[in-house]
């Protein structure tokens, strides 16, 4: 399975794919970060950060996209443009019929090194070794990128299957939904759906 992760955001948007299958190793496929300057318009931004995400995308060609599932902060403008780039990510992946999964930080941070409060260094020192890379990728955004595709990759069971099932769905002409890591379905209609077993 081939993953492509996108931490989302305005100024830097950190994009990074990996490869492989729960249980096994996982290979670095490529990682970056999309830049954009604070100063110009927000739709001269999104633009950037759109057509970089399409152009990852024709080069990765990824099985699914993790994106960081936002949540609320203090700092409101902040949280403003991290949606803004997030809901970009799934307009792209979604408008190739690409799976879509969204995962919290904290999610991310307890798959990778165990620690759901784990700091930025932590979570970066456990993505090189898992990917048994050289130096730690840098800015953190590109680490987090990639954290977020291994998260992904290793949650694996039934969300892949549920990720392949709509990637075979959206390809006979139906519109995929975004999963959320939590279990529920978000589908086009804008309907809200519980996929979790009944308890």
């Amino acid at each position: 399975m081939r993953v492509l992760g996108v931490d989302p955001g305005l100024t830097r948007c950190g994009l990074g794919a990996v490869k492989g299958r729960p249980g096994a190793p996982l290979d670095l496929v490529a990682v970056g970060v999309v830049r954009t300057p604070p100063d110009d318009d927000i739709g001269a931004r999104l633009v950037v950060i759109e057509a970089e995400i399409e152009r990852w995308l024709d080069e990765i060609k990824p099985d699914a996209v993790a994106v960081e599932r936002v949540f609320a902060q203090h700092n409101v403008r902040t949280v403003m443009g991290t949606a803004q780039a997030s809901a970009v990510a799934i307009v792209c992946a979604a408008r190739r019929g690409l799976p879509v999964a969204l995962h919290t930080p904290s999610e991310v941070k307890a798959s990778i090194t165990g620690n759901g409060n784990a700091d930025k260094k932590q979570v970066g020192t456990m993505v090189t070794r898992l990917l048994r890379l050289d130096a730690m990728p840098k800015p953190a955004d590109a680490a987090d990128a990639l954290a977020l595709a291994i998260c992904h990759v290793w949650r694996g069971g039934v969300q892949n299957r549920l990720a392949e099932a709509l990637a075979a769905r959206s390809r006979g002409g139906a519109s995929p939904a975004v999963t959320l890591a939590s279990g529920y379905r978000h589908t086009p209609s804008g309907r809200r759906t519980d996929d979790r077993p009944a308890t």
